[in-house]
């Protein structure tokens, strides 16, 4: 596969990388064993970057990449993050810091994390002093490489400062340009961005649902993309590109990847899914290079990515 250089400070990879969220998520052995495959799936599809977080299954998640990876752990890079309680709130206070980093890498079966990442902002606690405890693993040699995930640019801009940041994870697709306001602080500093929900929360896999077919609780039926007249609005933009992809022999996910791969040259996508077929789907997608007249055609059926009203 394409090799991406992420940032100016050394880290090389697959220009697709895979997102390990779901695999952590779930209970069972047959869930499990899902989960083992598509990563070593991934893998042999190319994919040479693999991310993670402690707030995975508290841990299951980077125990499960452990058990995929360790006999080809030289040949990957393996990112993860702090910045989470078991009630979901922000805490980047440094001895909570310690005790996950020292956890991460007891889970994660390695003697340094490639990329390790603030997974969101705490308030309580300035960027400065995050990174400054974030430092002292890099300077201990147990960590390579320094991110910020869920930031602003602000708080990239004052990170950096503190120690050189590699990458910024971002919510990134078709759907989402959100993070496009990153982009000339990214090209100043030199840092890479790694896009995470590239699919659109299903809008740019093919099998979107309603939102009444989606259980009581699920994330879906808090996002506005799924509101009454959103929803239709947003099915009718995915239909369309579907066609473009259609038309140029590729699939939907295919489209939607090779889009962002074609946006910025320091962008890497990392879908995740637990299906070895889909897998193999998405990593495909470095194969399919947009042309000009894709990207215009693209943007004028989503200018403004998802309706959202």
């Amino acid at each position: 596969m394409e090799q991406r250089t992420i940032g100016q400070q050394g880290l090389t990879a697959s220009a697709i990388g895979y997102g390990t969220m779901d695999t952590g998520l779930g209970d069972g052995a047959n869930y499990d064993a899902a989960s083992l495959s598509a990563i070593r799936s991934a893998h042999e599809a190319g994919v040479t970057h693999f991310d993670t977080a402690q707030l995975y299954g508290w841990g299951k998640g980077e125990r499960l990449v452990a058990e995929a990876l360790s006999s080809i752990r030289d040949e990957v890079t393996i990112a993860t993050k702090f910045g989470f309680t078991p009630r979901f709130t922000p805490d980047s206070r440094p001895e909570h810091i310690r005790d996950v980093v020292d956890a991460s890498l007891r889970n994660l079966r390695v003697d340094s994390i490639d990329v390790l990442y603030q997974h969101i902002d705490d308030p309580t606690v300035p960027v400065e002093d995050v990174v400054g405890v974030m430092k002292e693993f890099v300077e201990a040699g147990k960590v390579k490489y320094l991110g910020l995930s869920n930031t602003t640019p602000e708080n990239v801009r004052r990170a950096h400062a503190v120690h050189p940041i590699s990458v910024v994870q971002s919510s990134y697709s078709i759907f989402d340009r959100s993070s496009e306001e990153f982009f000339p602080v990214l090209e100043e500093l030199g840092i890479g961005l790694i896009a995470y929900r590239p699919l659109a929360r299903g809008f740019l896999t093919g099998g979107v649902k309603p939102l009444d077919e989606y259980p009581e609780g699920d994330f879906r039926r808090r996002n506005p993309w799924w509101a009454p007249g959103n929803f239709e609005a947003n099915l009718a933009i995915s239909e369309e590109i579907t066609a473009l992809a259609h038309s140029r022999g590729a699939t939907l996910p295919q489209l939607a990847l090779a889009w962002l791969l074609a946006r910025k040259p320091y962008i890497m996508p990392i879908p995740g899914s637990r299906n070895a077929e889909r897998v193999a789907e998405n990593t495909a997608a470095v194969n399919l290079e947009l042309s000009a007249d894709d990207l215009d055609r693209i943007d004028r059926i989503a200018p403004n990515g998802a309706h959202a009203r």
